[in-house]
Order: structure tokens, then sequence, then C-alpha cells
């Protein structure tokens, strides 16, 4: 069953006032257009791995955002996961019914909007929920029809995720092993979203404007594009590039890095398309929920004090469902 969507308010969406923004803005549609970084792995382990820090490490602090091409998983797994996926949420609904839930108790929950009761609005998609770690959902609670893509798909990213960290952490002057060391590999989330067509794209959105909580997300999205980032003033369209991957900066990484790397506000537009968008994202948390988080004592300095106080992953985890998917709302709760 596809989310109800409501109207959005008049304080969430004016189409007036963005139209007179997009005007005033004199960049025309092509001015709409700039490019998310894309950025090759093929070199990681060679003499050029150096300058793949350095790309990462840039498109961490102005964009929040970056493509990965050549990350080593292959092209039949990336096509598979998205199958499995939307073959999941195109069953008959008396064969879902049963994972309906808005708990992760078994670690799968099969939902319509995940902040649905905290959110200004209701999205336009439906989601399949599952616990990757540290203790993965019980296996037969996984759906048969796509149990064994999402083992595959949890495999890859863990270690893809593995080889992120590494680059990001030598991105700030770390060693390579910091973020490891701070257990940001062993919670992980994965998401499967599914945008099925909408009748009225512009009175909804797929899904709402809003920064990650965690440390990083890989994203995998099919070729029907929808995912904007804002930077600066403009939402920049994410244009699906075969075989990429979509890395974004979590809330949690920007505090880590005390505001060096940064998480942005992203969305996904509603599906105007009678094919539906299908796309998954895993988030990558620390698994030392009661640890102490806040910006590495590495990056503080006398003239680059601390601009996060120190909170328990717990806490925060706990501020992020209360609040509900809300822009920046997170971070700025814990600013100094």
């Amino acid at each position: 069953m596809a989310a109800n969507a409501t109207v959005i308010g008049q304080q969430d969406y004016d189409r007036a006032q963005q139209v007179k923004q997009f005007d005033q803005s004199k960049l025309g549609v092509k001015g709409l257009q700039q490019p998310i970084p894309t950025i090759d792995l093929s070199d990681l382990h060679t003499h050029r791995r150096s300058s793949i820090v350095q790309q990462i490490s840039r498109a961490c602090r102005t964009f929040g955002f970056f493509q990965i091409t050549n990350h080593g998983i292959p092209s039949a797994v990336l096509d598979r996961t998205i199958a499995g996926i939307k073959a999941f949420h195109e069953q008959p609904t008396e064969v879902k019914v049963p994972v309906y839930s808005r708990e992760m108790g078994t670690g799968v929950s099969y939902l319509s909007n995940v902040d649905l009761y905290s959110s200004k609005a209701a999205s336009w998609r439906d989601t399949l929920q599952v616990r990757l770690g540290p203790i993965p959902a019980v296996p037969e609670e996984v759906p048969e029809i796509c149990r064994d893509e999402i083992v595959g798909w949890d495999g890859e990213t863990r270690r893809l995720g593995e080889a992120l960290m590494e680059l990001l952490s030598e991105g700030l002057g770390l060693n390579a092993g910091r973020l490891r060391e701070m257990t940001c590999l062993g919670g992980r989330v994965m998401a499967g979203h599914y945008y099925p067509y909408c009748p009225q794209p512009d009175l909804t959105v797929g899904l709402t404007s809003h920064s990650d909580p965690g440390v990083l997300t890989v994203v995998l999205q099919d070729h029907m594009g929808g995912l904007q980032v804002k930077h600066g003033e403009d939402w920049v369209d994410v244009k699906p590039v075969p075989g990429a991957l979509v890395i974004n900066v979590g809330d949690l990484l920007q505090i880590m890095s005390n505001g060096e790397y940064k998480s942005v506000d992203h969305r996904v537009l509603a599906n105007s398309n009678r094919e539906p968008r299908v796309s998954t994202a895993v988030f990558f948390n620390p698994s030392n929920r009661e640890g102490t988080y806040g910006p590495l004592p590495e990056l503080v300095a006398p003239e680059k004090p601390p601009l996060y106080r120190e909170f328990t992953f717990s806490e925060f985890m706990q501020r992020f469902f209360n609040k509900g998917l809300d822009g920046k709302a997170l971070v700025n709760h814990f600013e100094l």
C-alpha cells in the first residue's frame, strides 16, 4: 500500500516563492545542474591513493555528497539488489501485511513514512528496513523474496564501508583506523525505498528535506533519479551514474570532525513517472550506543575550539527519533 500523502502546508512549500527565488538567481535551468563530484576508486591501492583522499575530503567539506565509481561491487550485484527490493514491494498487499510494523524488534520492518507521526507532511514512499549490525535481523524474518540479495548487499557494503572510513579518516589527517576504533562500522541499517507513481507530485515529496543522523550513508539508486542535495541556496540533482554509488556525510560525522565535514539537507522528489523509483540506503552508525561522542580531540585546538558538546549515541538517536526528519535540527541541538 502506497503512503497516503497530505498536502504540504504553506510554510513548507510555497511555489510562488520558489519560482521567484529561481528567477532572481539568474542561473537558468543549467545552473541547477551543478554536478555532485564523482570519484573514481579504481586506483585506490596505488600511488594515486593520496589524490583520492584529497578528492573525497574536498567533497565532504563542500558538498557533503559524492558519487563513487569502480568501487569493486559488480554491476550484477547492484542490479540484483534493486530487483530484490522492487520484488518485495510489488508483492500483493496480503503478503506484505505480516511484516508491516514501526518496531524493529526482530530487526525487520515494512512501513510507509519512517517518521509519519513526527513529520509535518507524509511522504510518498514505502520502506523495508532491515538491521544489519551489530546484532543482525533474525534471518527467517527477512522476506524470502529478497533475503539473499540483502545478505549479499550487507557483505559488499560492509567491505566498502571499511575502505571509505579509512579514506575519510585520512582526509581529516587522522590515522586510517580512527573511525573504525570509534565502532563507526558496527551499527548498520538498510532501508529499501519504493517510490510509486504519484498523481500530484507538486503536493508532496518522496522524502522530505533532512540530513542523515549517523556517520555515513551508502546509497544505491536506480536510473530514475529524483534525489536532490542542497548546495548553498539551490537544490542540485544527483544524476544517476551507471554503476555508481552515492555517499553522504551524516550529522554525527560532521560533529566528530568538528565541522570540517558537512552533512547537508537532501530530499527526494515525488515520482511523477509511471515507472516506480527504487533505492537502497545503508546507514553506518556506532555500535557502542553508550559511548561518548563529540569532536575528536585531534581536531580541537586553541584556534579551533569544539563546536559541539559531547553526548552518548543513545541520547543522540533519541533526539533524532523525537524530532523526526527536520533539516539540520539535530546538529544544531548539540552546538555549543
